[in-house]
């Protein structure tokens, strides 16, 4: 099986990069898509065109939408949606579905969400999250609890969707892990743990590549 490993940023996998070069193995290739939806899309597509792999892997760190769960805690996404695309209208926002500017269910779209229905989704044995992708990063009360309670998101990332729209066009099986490193809305650096959040993720990260992959 030809597998692409996909992250934003080198450092969220670079354990994980030097585990596969130990290993000497040549099923996994690497691409860094930079952060953001934009740079993420090009990339993995780009990827895909050249490498023509048979399973699809994102991994890299999160915010975390709910106040009780763990700093360091390894999940696996089931679910995404893209937070800010739409309009702020009196306070309230509008999706582009909300607009009828897209239609909830256009491939690869259901009910709005872009959804992994795989069966490692399930097999890998991390508890489940679902997703929303922003643009920018949240810091506004309100925004924060449209996510959380309208858009009913656990965890917040900036490429996410852009991974699981291009698997789910391109009809590539794919798996998305995401660890927790901070909750949404602190910016005091000192209460995030970015340390713990990076060994988790590539410890989970290499065990599903050894017995799942």
């Amino acid at each position: 099986m030809k597998i692409l490993l996909c992250a934003a940023t080198e450092m969220e996998i670079s354990p994980t990069i030097q585990y596969l070069s130990r290993q000497n193995q040549n099923k996994v290739e690497v691409v860094v898509t930079g952060v953001g939806l934009m740079t993420s899309t090009y990339a993995i597509t780009k990827a895909i065109s050249i490498h023509q792999p048979d399973y699809l892997l994102q991994a890299g760190i999160a915010g975390t939408l709910q106040p009780a769960q763990k700093l360091g805690e390894v999940v696996a996404i089931r679910s995404e949606v893209i937070g800010d695309m739409g309009v702020l209208e009196n306070n309230q926002f509008r999706s582009l579905f909300d607009l009828k500017l897209i239609s909830s269910n256009l491939q690869p779209w259901t009910d709005g969400k872009l959804i992994n229905e795989d069966a490692k989704l399930l097999e890998v044995g991390l508890p489940l999250c679902d997703s929303v992708t922003v643009n920018e990063i949240s810091t506004d009360e309100q925004t924060i609890r449209y996510y959380r309670d309208e858009l009913k998101a656990q965890v917040e990332s900036m490429e996410g969707a852009a991974f699981h729209y291009i698997a789910l066009l391109e009809r590539i099986p794919f798996l998305q892990l995401r660890s927790i490193s901070n909750y949404i809305g602190e910016r005091d650096k000192s209460k995030w743990d970015i340390k713990g959040a990076l060994a988790n993720l590539n410890h989970e990260l290499q065990r599903i590549l050894t017995n799942y992959l």
